[in-house]
């Protein structure tokens, strides 16, 4: 009988193969459709496509002021988005955000 360590363990290994899997198969699919889009003479403006880009660009949130910066280098963060290195060497010195907050 298998123990609860080596089941995660096997699970684990299909999630990584299955994920290579689905992989292999959409680069498969993407390029079939690629090669249809040529031999038919498709553009993403057929699809709707570039529509759906400007679309995406129209709804932009625009310009946010950064909240925070950095003491040693002058750098700025919005808050947004990932970690910056500079903030995550600051928290891995036992300091928090608001001790480089923009006020």
């Amino acid at each position: 009988m298998s123990s609860y360590q080596e089941i995660l363990s096997q699970i684990e290994d299909l999630k990584r193969k299955a994920e290579d899997v689905r992989k292999q198969e959409m680069a498969g699919a993407i390029a079939e459709i690629k090669r249809l889009m040529v031999q038919f003479g498709i553009s993403g403006d057929d699809l709707g496509l570039s529509s759906r880009i400007g679309a995406a660009k129209a709804k932009s949130r625009g310009i946010v002021a950064p909240k925070f910066r950095d003491p040693i280098s002058g750098k700025s963060w919005t808050g947004r988005g990932r970690r910056p290195g500079w903030v995550v060497d600051l928290e891995a010195q036992g300091k928090s955000l608001d001790d480089c907050r923009i006020v």
